[in-house]
């Protein structure tokens, strides 16, 4: 990511009590802000995860969005989602502590071992330019999704409440992760995505260990070496080494 690109430290906020999805909204909403704008719901009715999976939304849960303008190509897009990830990272260690909170790639953050918010990146646009970018964020505050409602091998969805005894109210976590996002995106503006992988690695979940990357067509099972410049997934394999730009991650 250029260096010379500004980090988005000036947002504006709108506040919902209800929405189908704060990253439906705010791409609804893209094309009247002049800032960096985050989207906050008290309830989501439509909510959804990777792949358009269902992201079960219970009362007093964070949900909201960034949208920002103008991001440039859509690799250099997809970098937010480290951004993201890391600005949750430092937020959560300052409930539960550092040594309880690790990033799982691509976009989870996992907190005791358990899955405690998800990043999902959304955007319009055309040409090969990004148009609008949503980075919608869900954090399990005070409750989790039955284990028996993700998907076989996944990892099972914790809260911060019931990992930490932290009582956190989803308006409180907004200012935080806000500030923190903001932060984490002035560190990239003057370091780049390679400073900001430096970062999400150290923080990294099962970094060294084995893993299974599954894609659309094909399941990789490997050691996880590192990320590279554009944040796919690097791993060393019997028959070589794999770089894999998306697919879920077991282990």
């Amino acid at each position: 990511m250029s260096t010379e690109r500004p980090s988005r430290t000036v947002f504006d906020i709108v506040e919902l009590a209800e929405v189908d999805s704060t990253n439906a909204e705010g791409l609804r909403r893209a094309s009247g802000l002049s800032r960096p704008t985050w989207v906050f719901a008290h309830r989501q009715t439509a909510a959804r995860g990777r792949r358009g999976r269902p992201w079960v939304m219970d009362p007093g849960n964070f949900a909201a969005t960034l949208i920002l303008r103008q991001v440039g190509p859509p690799a250099e897009a997809a970098q937010y989602s480290f951004v993201a990830a890391l600005a949750l990272r430092d937020v959560l260690a300052g409930y539960a502590g550092a040594s309880a909170v690790a990033l799982k790639w691509p976009n989870d953050v996992l907190l005791n071992g358990g899955k405690v918010a998800g990043i999902l990146l959304e955007s319009t646009g055309s040409a090969g330019r990004i148009g609008a970018l949503a980075i919608g964020i869900g954090v399990n505050l005070v409750s989790a999704p039955a284990v028996a409602s993700v998907d076989p091998g996944a990892t099972p969805p914790v809260s911060l409440a019931g990992e930490s005894g932290a009582v956190v109210t989803p308006r409180d976590f907004l200012d935080r992760i806000a500030a923190g996002f903001a932060e984490v995106d002035s560190f990239r503006a003057r370091h780049g995505f390679s400073g900001v992988g430096d970062l999400w690695l150290a923080g990294a979940a099962r970094l060294g260990g084995t893993i299974t990357a599954r894609t659309m067509t094909d399941t990789v099972t490997g050691v996880f070496e590192t990320i590279d410049q554009a944040g796919a997934l690097v791993l060393a394999t019997p028959v070589g080494r794999r770089v894999i730009p998306a697919a879920d991650v077991f282990f």
